[in-house]
């Protein structure tokens, strides 16, 4: 049996500038993000009906041995969403209610999937964390497992409930199409896992703003059939 999950980021949110991390604060979409999720919902919705065939074939195929099939022996082509989780803080709300419409359905909030918390550090650009606490931000930088920001979530604690979170989720959807619309740090932290990628090196992953990732799970392990697309990825 095979469950596909679509992970995806955000758009974009309001204020111009430099980047800063948000983190746990709640802040909205900009008018960038809502036309980025519009383009990134077209391209899941194209993306799940151009797919559904082909991912049965081929060598996964070969080496599982176990379609999911329906009563005529052929694949079960579902090109729709059975769910779609997302964050509580309102970026990923809204962005998941704009991946959910053509789908006809309402996004399952889960407080698991928000942002790690930054600590004294969030709302700050990485220029002004640069300059106040050098040290500490070439520290987190260089290991993020290791060091985490001032008063802000370990990495390793934060992997813990997204983990769990995300196994929650695919529990209840075997052999089914799901999305999980979440945030950059969040993703990272769910690909890291599922290649076997010590958390050591989350920021070799990237993940932009609207991003979507493509995970089949077939019954002996994650395949990862997309990193950091999209309409314009």
């Amino acid at each position: 049996m095979v469950t596909t999950l679509y992970l995806i980021r955000h758009g974009a949110t309001q204020g111009s500038g430099p980047k800063r991390y948000h983190g746990s604060i709640d802040i909205a979409l900009s008018d960038k993000g809502l036309l980025q999720m519009q383009e990134a919902a077209g391209f899941v919705t194209q993306h799940l009906s151009c797919s559904t065939a082909p991912k049965y074939s081929g060598y996964l195929r070969d080496i599982h041995k176990d379609p999911a099939t329906d009563n005529t022996g052929k694949p079960d082509n579902r090109p729709q969403f059975a769910a779609v989780y997302c964050s509580t803080l309102s970026r990923a709300i809204k962005s998941a209610e704009i991946i959910a419409a053509p789908h006809g359905l309402v996004p399952e909030k889960v407080h698991a999937l928000r942002e790690r918390s930054f600590g004294i550090w969030e709302g700050m650009s990485f220029t002004e964390i640069k300059e106040k606490y050098p040290a500490e931000f070439e520290a987190w930088a260089g290991n993020p497992l290791k060091y985490s920001p001032i008063n802000g979530e370990n990495t390793l604690e934060v992997s813990v409930r997204v983990v769990h979170a995300l196994e929650e989720v695919l529990a209840r959807h075997i052999n089914h199409n799901i999305a999980i619309v979440a945030h950059g740090g969040v993703n990272r932290l769910i690909l890291c896992h599922i290649m076997g990628i010590p958390l050591e090196n989350i920021f070799r992953i990237e993940q932009d703003y609207a991003a979507v990732n493509v995970i089949e799970f077939w019954d002996k392990y994650p395949v990862v059939k997309l990193l950091n697309g999209g309409a314009c990825g």
